[in-house]
This record gives C-alpha cells, sequence and structure tokens, in this order.
C-alpha cells in the first residue's frame, strides 16, 4: 500500500523536521546542569506538562494500535481509556504525586530508594532502562516499516534519518525539547487525524449509518462481558476490571517514570497534582480520535467498494494499516502531509520520550548511585548527554533485533505486566502501610515478576506462552480465548503474589523509624490543603468531574 506524494507533502514533512530540531537548538543554551538537562529544572508550565503527560502515552503504538484494535474490538477498545486511564490518572495526580514531588526524587527508581532501599531501586532501575530502550527500539522498527510500507522508503535509511533527527533534538534540549515536541506532536495528532473523522463519518452516514453497518456486539463497551467466550475481547469482568482497570492502568500510569515524569518537572506541587488530572480530560475524549477511525473503516469496507482494510501475508486482514489506509483513501494531496506527518511525529516523539526517561534514570539511578557518587555536576551533565546518544544507538539495535522476531508486537504487551504490575504493588504498599519493609519490597518485585512468567509460561492464548509447561511436558494449565485476556490475567497473578509476599516478609524483617517516612508514607504526611485554591485548581473537585464524566460514557455505551 503505497502512498503516492507530491512536493506539498514532502515540504510539510521537512517542516517538521527542521521545526523540531529548531527546538532543541532554541533551548540549548538552557542546559547548563544535569537537572536542566534531564528534569528540566523543574520549570514546566502546568499546562505544557498536562498535554506532555497525555503525548508522551500517545506514541506510535496507541495511534496506529488503537485504530486496529478499533477494526479488530469495536468499541469495546474504550476501556483502554474509560477504565484503563482516566481513573488512574485521577488517582495519581490525588495521592501519589505529593509523595513524588514533595520528596525531591528525581525519578520513580530514587523514589523507591527513599522509602525502602538502594536494592530495590537498583532493581527497578536497571529493569525500567531494558523496557524504556526495547520500547524505543520497537517504535524506530514500526517507524521504519511504516515508511516503507507507505512510501517505498528504504528501511535502513529510515532508520538512520530518524535516530538522527531525534538525538539532535534531545541531544540539544534535554527533556524539556522532547516535552515541548511531545505538545507540538499532540496538535499535529489531533489536527492531522480530526479532518479523517468528519470525512470518514460522513461518507458511511454519520453515527446512525456507522451503527448500521458495524456489527451490533462491536458497538457496545460491557455487553457480553459476563464471559470470555461472549465478546470479541476474549475477557470478562472479573478479569477485565482487576487485571486491566486497576492493575494494569493503576501500574502504568502511577509507577512509569516515562509519563510520571512529565508531571515531576512542573514549578509547583499543585502543579504537578493537577498535571495528569487535567491530562484526563483530553484523554476521556482521545477515542473519537484513535479509535473511531478503526471502526469507520468497518463500515466503510460495507459501503463503499473501492475501499477495504490491506490484507496480511499471511492472510486476514493487517489491522495496523487500518489508519494509513483512510488516510490514503480520503486525504488529497498536502492534506495527506499533514496526516503522514502526524504519524511520524507520534513515532518520533515515543522514541524520544523512552530515551530522556532513559537517560534520567541511567545517569541518576545507575551511574550516580552505583558507579560514581560524588562528581562535579558538570560531569553528570556530561553523563547524561553520553547516555543520551548510547540510549539512540540501542534503540537502533533492538530495532534491528525486533525484525528476526515475528511476534515482537504481542510481547510488547507483556511488559507491563511483568514490570509495572508488580511494582505498582511495590507502591501501593509502600504508600499506604507504613510497615512495608525493604526487604518485603525487593523480594516482592521479584516474586512478582517471576509469577508473571510462570503464568505466561503455563498458559496459553493464540499460540502465545505455554513454554514453561512444554519444558516441564505438561499441558498447559489453562488456554485464553485472546491474548488480551492473558495479559490481564498474567497482570493480576504479578501484582496478587508481589503484594502477599511482599506483606508477608514485612511481618517478620525489620522495620524504619517512623521518623524517616514522613513524607513518603500516606499516614505520615501532612496533606496538603486545597480548600484556598479555585475549583479548577482544586485536584479533588476536579478529579471528581473527570471520574463522573467517564461514569456517565460508559452508561451511554454499555
Amino acid at each position: 500500500m503505497k502512498l503516492e506524494l507530491n512536493l506539498v507533502d514532502y515540504l510539510v514533512i521537512l517542516t517538521y523536521f527542521i521545526f523540531v530540531i529548531g527546538i532543541g537548538y532554541v533551548l540549548k543554551k538552557k542546559m547548563k546542569t544535569s537537572n536542566d538537562f534531564l528534569m528540566s529544572g523543574r520549570s514546566i508550565p502546568m499546562w505544557v506538562a498536562s498535554l506532555a503527560f497525555i503525548s508522551a502515552n500517545l506514541g506510535a503504538q496507541e495511534v496506529l494500535g488503537m485504530a486496529a484494535s478499533g477494526a479488530k474490538y469495536g468499541l469495546y477498545t474504550t476501556h483502554f481509556y474509560w477504565l484503563g486511564a482516566a481513573l488512574a490518572m485521577v488517582f495519581l495526580g490525588i495521592f501519589m504525586m505529593p509523595f513524588y514531588y514533595g520528596s525531591k526524587a528525581r525519578s520513580v527508581p530514587e523514589y523507591l530508594a527513599l522509602r525502602y532501599d538502594e536494592k530495590t531501586r537498583g532493581f527497578n532501575a536497571i529493569t525500567f532502562a531494558i523496557m524504556t530502550i526495547f520500547s524505543s527500539g520497537i517504535s524506530l522498527y514500526a517507524l521504519a516499516i511504516l515508511l516503507q510500507a507507505m512510501l517505498g522508503w528504504n528501511f535502513n535509511s529510515s532508520i538512520m534519518v530518524s535516530s538522527v533527527i531525534v538525538l539532535a533534538y534531545t541531544y540539544l534540549g534535554g527533556l524539556t525539547s522532547a516535552v515541548y515536541n511531545e505538545v507540538l506532536q499532540f496538535f499535529l495528532i489531533v489536527l492531522g487525524i480530526a479532518p479523517l473523522v468528519y470525512l470518514g463519518l460522513h461518507h458511511v452516514g454519520g453515527w446512525e449509518g456507522l451503527k448500521a453497518n458495524v456489527a451490533p456486539e462491536l458497538m457496545h463497551v460491557w455487553k457480553g462481558m459476563g464471559s470470555d467466550k461472549t465478546n470479541p475481547m476474549g475477557t470478562n469482568y472479573g478479569s477485565l476490571i482487576f487485571g486491566l482497570g486497576f492493575v494494569l492502568a493503576f501500574g502504568y500510569w502511577c509507577t512509569d517514570f516515562l509519563v510520571v515524569q512529565r508531571a515531576m518537572v512542573t514549578k509547583h506541587i499543585n502543579d504537578a497534582q493537577m498535571t495528569p488530572i487535567y491530562a484526563s480530560i483530553p484523554k476521556i475524549f482521545m477515542p473519537i480520535i484513535v479509535i473511531l477511525p478503526g471502526i469507520i473503516a468497518l463500515a466503510l469496507m460495507k459501503t463503499d467498494p473501492s475501499y477495504t482494510i490491506p490484507l496480511a501475508k499471511g492472510g486476514g486482514y493487517d489491522y495496523n494499516m487500518t489508519l494509513p489506509s483512510l488516510l490514503q483513501h480520503f486525504y488529497p494531496n498536502g492534506l495527506l502531509g499533514v496526516g503522514l506527518t502526524a504519524l511520524i511525529a507520534s513515532f518520533m516523539s515515543g522514541m524520544a520520550g523512552n530515551v530522556t526517561a532513559f537517560n534520567t534514570v541511567f545517569t541518576f539511578d545507575i551511574y550516580q548511585s552505583y558507579i560514581k557518587k560524588d562528581a562535579p555536576d558538570n560531569h553528570y551533565l556530561k553523563v547524561g548527554k553520553v547516555v543520551t546518544v548510547v540510549g539512540i544507538i540501542a534503540s537502533i539495535a533492538t530495532a534491528y533485533l525486533a525484525k528476526s522476531f515475528d511476534n515482537i508486537m504481542d510481547f510488547l504487551q507483556l511488559v507491563f505486566g511483568f514490570i509495572n504490575a508488580p511494582l505498582f504493588a511495590t507502591f501501593f504498599l509502600g504508600m499506604f502501610w507504613k510497615k512495608a519493609t525493604a526487604n518485603g519490597a525487593f523480594y516482592g518485585l521479584i516474586s512478582g515478576t517471576a509469577a508473571a512468567a510462570a503464568t505466561h509460561g503455563l498458559t496459553i492464548a493464540e499460540g502465545k506462552g505455554g513454554w514453561l509447561a512444554h519444558m516441564l511436558h505438561i499441558d498447559p494449565l489453562f488456554t485464553f480465548s485472546s491474548s488480551m485476556g492473558q495479559n490481564f490475567n498474567i497482570a493480576s497473578v504479578a501484582f496478587i503474589v508481589c503484594f502477599l509476599v511482599t506483606w508477608f516478609i514485612s511481618l517478620f524483617t525489620k522495620k524504619r523509624e517512623e521518623s524517616a517516612l514522613v513524607g513518603l508514607v500516606y499516614s505520615l504526611t501532612e496533606r496538603q490543603k486545597t480548600g484556598h485554591f479555585v475549583w479548577y485548581k482544586n485536584p479533588v473537585i476536579v478529579g471528581s468531574l473527570v471520574v463522573i464524566v467517564t461514569i456517565i460514557f460508559n452508561i451511554i455505551f454499555f
């Protein structure tokens, strides 16, 4: 499926490339300390941080992947927003940001060091660093594949050009450059895809035409969730609500440094709290931009004989190409360049977000903590820049590594179950139970990660998993009807095991003095007084409104 671009389209793409590098160049003069380069000197305005917060998650996998899921699962995909995002973002803002920001921690692993100890910090820092490089490489690989398929560009050239551009603006302007480019990316995606939604809906006869031409079971959110056999997602109420709505959602939004970092770099604690809450407002409306195109594609195949979702090499539809195929079908030259630039921006911004999170964690939580503790600040600034280059090179390597794996995108969906699910149990106990101990946290994390691996190895879904059962010469203990259902259950098991092991070991191991936990544990920390704030700056009021609207959406589309 090759797109035919003209000079105007290429000029739009070139203008974007020049603009993002220009942002890095302009910000270069402000990068005087390691804190400036890696943490933006905690000087980012709240509205910028809020848009960057949502954009850090609005990468290639979401923009392309959610459109693909919309075509495959219909409105059920909105669970990733109305159940798996907004509520967790509000919880982060009201309850968890006061600890992150108030502790002066520069990263999530550093908070773990303050609350528990260095070994817990080290375990999380290493696993997170690996995860971010792997995710960055996958974004780069996916971008190269997209440009190869859509424009006929050489795979190697696409890898190198994209890497050099991301390196240029992250090396020059550090995290600040990445944050402002994420804001640019947000507006590009909305402006680049919103016309597509309008044109598509108009073409299929509006919302009523959409419902008339799409299978009824794909136009609901909760119907059929009584059993994993009666809905296309292959899951049920229990695994959906607990596995996605609690464990995966809270584990990602509340503990993943890639997104939390965007709130930690604001000017004041109230700004830090409001950042994820304000970000949750556009988040609950994002299905219109990223999921609805996939559903429109289903209706379009019935109403327009000239359109079809591209076929995969192995048979069936290649759902990942749903959004590009819609761009090709509806957009004229010029606007096509804008739409394609929005896709490119999502890939590159996702890569930059991972690299900037990686260089912060590596510099502060690995290098400064375990390799060279007392060097001058200028030394850590240089290390941060070197690590940025190393992160880009490592991303290129993982991009080529991804080329040799058939199921690498499916494997990425397991990452949060392996890393973030047990990590959330550690944070949940650490922030709300003062008796949680360092040994409990460390061995709980290891046990939770091991439990995730064992669950994946002893169950199977769509041919994935079952490797441990094969090694033991036994049948898989359970067969899931979808990989998504398997992932939700893996996350649930990892959380529960980590929670129970941390709790049990904490009963018998040495606890820290309460005086050392002030500002780190909820019951020992003075509550921030919010009564004097106007309502739109009050985390509880705005957060409650977001929750109410989210519940209303779930009821309307039940």
